[in-house]
């Protein structure tokens, strides 16, 4: 009898029909009542076992863990919290588990001991809301551009060119590295590497990606990218995965037009589809908020902030009206700015950001026209000559959600900002071909998805929203 999954049983209407369930045991109380659970759902099936009618080596080996198969008649429930529950007529051990070995006992765990064994913490409650939220996500990330036309593209892993122009980035190489070849001058001679030259892991798959929207205007990409920062914080990764639409005959307007609807789109689809998940990471979230002081406490619960996302419209702003909002405002005339705001030009940071959507305008805010000298060389120069055509959203409890740009389409202004900031114009002139050849007004932005989980979750560490997180000295699995 084909298995069936413990989310749809438990939606079932019992008639006394056979099923046949498979999971893990979660609990097993009295020698008659198994709490089976197969990842569907964070709900338990109650399986009931006539323990008179089991050898007692079966009954032994029924331990937190196990992986077990009940075949029985489905019946309605008279226990709180169920509707339905399985009256096994037979139960076979699929998979035994040491009791005594077994890390995840029937309890509460701290997300700092998951981490240590992260290969079973999908098996918790928690993780298994938020994987079962992140792939929502994804999945609503590619019916959102589906639904619009875009064209998915695959951008390589491994490139030769550094997107960001941050040099943060991990090198990939065939050579053996305590004896590398050198050339005349003392120098690695790449040119006998594998490529042929120097690479590395991507930062970004936008320069890639802005090639195929020059052929089929609407593309978008969704992959591994990578940052070797030796950031060892909750909000940093050094793989992670980004989404990176890129649309031509596009400016700044339609870009923000198409991140805001996008993020409310998958948004919504995750409360839709997801609702027993969010609800009980809500939950879980107020628990280890009242473990704060009131001050540091968030305004909002969980499906609060994401209704808040769903109800307003984006409020868009100006970097410059928002350094003279956050100059002027109590919180830096009070000094309760862990960075003070006292001129232009500066980056803004996560704390700013979280003042103008929480406390100064009550909605997700878009933030555009930023100085060029703290944006990235491709961002479309304004006529003003110091500001570029930049975006960023910013999210309530999380700050910057969306990063993006009109990009800039006038070759010769193109290759003045790359000389200035020192980016040979060479080995970019694949890329400069798009601005000599039928260039046009072109926008795009790039989310991290891991912040969008993160958002979506409520959770408040970036490593527990991704299944294995590379971080400074760690690489498991």
């Amino acid at each position: 009898m084909a298995r069936l999954r413990i989310k749809d049983i438990l939606t079932t209407t019992p008639e006394n029909q056979q099923i046949t369930v498979k999971g893990w045991v979660r609990t097993f109380r009295n020698n008659s009542f198994i709490a089976l659970n197969d990842g569907s759902t964070n709900n338990n099936l109650q399986v009931v076992i006539d323990f008179n009618n089991v050898p007692e080596e079966t009954l032994k080996r029924i331990t937190t863990g196990a992986a077990v198969q009940a075949t029985g008649i489905l019946i309605p429930s008279l226990g709180k919290g169920q509707s339905v529950e399985v009256k096994a007529e037979s139960i076979e051990i699929i998979g035994d588990s040491d009791a005594e070995k077994y890390p995840l006992q029937p309890k509460k765990h701290s997300l700092e001991f998951l981490r240590e064994i992260a290969h079973l913490r999908f098996r918790t409650n928690t993780f298994g809301a938020v994987f079962r939220v992140r792939n929502s996500l994804a999945f609503a990330v590619h019916k959102f551009f589906n639904e619009k036309g875009f064209l998915y593209i695959h951008t390589p892993i491994i490139t030769s060119n550094d997107a960001e122009g941050a040099g943060e980035m991990f090198h990939v190489t065939n050579f053996d590295i305590a004896n590398p070849p050198k050339d005349e001058n003392g120098n690695v001679d790449y040119k006998q590497d594998f490529f042929g030259k120097a690479t590395n892991l991507t930062v970004s798959g936008q320069l890639e990606g802005e090639l195929a929207a020059m052929a089929f205007s609407d593309i978008y990409t969704f992959g591994p990218t990578f940052r070797a920062e030796n950031s060892n914080t909750a909000r940093h990764l050094a793989e992670f995965w980004m989404i990176e639409p890129e649309m031509a005959f596009c400016d700044l307007q339609d870009n923000m037009n198409m991140a805001e609807e996008m993020l409310q789109y998958v948004i919504r689809y995750a409360l839709e589809n997801n609702k027993e998940d969010i609800e009980f990471l809500s939950q879980r979230l107020e628990e280890e908020e009242k473990q704060k002081p009131q001050n540091e406490r968030s305004e909002m619960t969980l499906l609060q902030k994401l209704q808040f996302c769903l109800d307003n419209k984006f409020e868009r702003v100006t970097y410059t009206q928002a350094i003279e909002i956050l100059r002027e405002s109590n919180h830096n005339k009070k000094k309760k700015f862990q960075y003070l705001v006292n001129e232009w030009g500066v980056d803004l940071q996560s704390e700013h950001e979280r003042y103008l959507v929480e406390k100064h305008f009550k909605k997700p805010v878009i933030l555009i026209d930023y100085p060029k000298e703290i944006k990235a060389f491709y961002m479309r120069q304004n006529e003003d000559g110091k500001t570029v055509a930049a975006m960023d959203i910013l999210f309530p409890g999380i700050g910057e959600i969306v990063g993006g740009s009109q990009r800039e389409e006038r070759l010769e202004k193109l290759e003045t900002r790359m000389k200035e900031i020192g980016i040979p114009a060479e080995e970019l002139d694949w890329y400069l071909d798009t601005r000599r050849f039928g260039s046009n007004p072109h926008a795009g932005f790039g989310l991290g998805f891991e912040r969008l989980v993160l958002f979506v979750t409520g959770m408040t560490n970036i490593r527990d929203v991704i299944p294995f997180p590379r971080t400074p000295k760690n690489c498991e699995f």
